[in-house]
């Protein structure tokens, strides 16, 4: 708690005022990282779009995240260790929207007939958790080409082909 005190700036005593212990502090920054993955995740209006864009879009707004925001990185990076069970953990927040998107996209017909759900949330949650921790080291990891890349290859094998004519792997921010 001292290293934790001198490097954000404060006494040590402010600390332990806000987190009793290191667990509480490392809880905390787990609540705070899965709300701002939900502050990413949002609520799309209605009508805006095709799901798998959706999914397209918040890929790279949460590589921008892990790349810009302390405390959504943090968030990740603490749920990482084995040892620790998470009270709030922003890799199953990730899995569970991606879970809820896909199914949804499966749905109203924006995946291809052969596509399964299960393969493709496998694919799209294993992947940018790999970018994640491989991140942490390598920012061309969690760089906006890296994420295109991902998505150039694998929009062609589980979008409908009506809807691939006009799904944008660059995300909306990219367009």
């Amino acid at each position: 708690m001292t290293e934790i005190s001198t490097r954000a700036g404060v006494s040590n005593g402010a600390l332990h005022f806000h987190f009793g212990s290191k667990v509480a502090l490392a809880e905390a920054v787990e609540a705070a990282a899965v709300q701002r993955l939900e502050a990413l995740i949002g609520e799309a209006p209605p009508g805006a779009g095709s799901r798998l864009q959706r999914l397209v879009d918040v890929t790279h707004a949460l590589a921008r995240g892990l790349t810009s925001d302390v405390v959504l990185r943090a968030g990740f990076v603490l749920c990482s260790d084995a040892a620790w069970v998470p009270a709030a953990d922003p890799r199953t927040s990730w899995q569970r929207w991606v879970e809820a998107l896909v199914r949804e996209a499966g749905e109203v017909g924006e995946l291809r007939s052969v596509a399964e759900s299960e393969g493709i949330v496998t694919t799209v949650v294993g992947a940018t958790v790999g970018f994640e921790v491989l991140g942490a080291r390598d920012a061309a990891w969690l760089a906006p080409r890296t994420i295109t890349q991902f998505w150039e290859l694998l929009l062609p094998t589980l979008a409908s082909p009506e809807l691939l004519a006009v799904l944008n792997a660059k995300g909306a921010e990219g367009a």
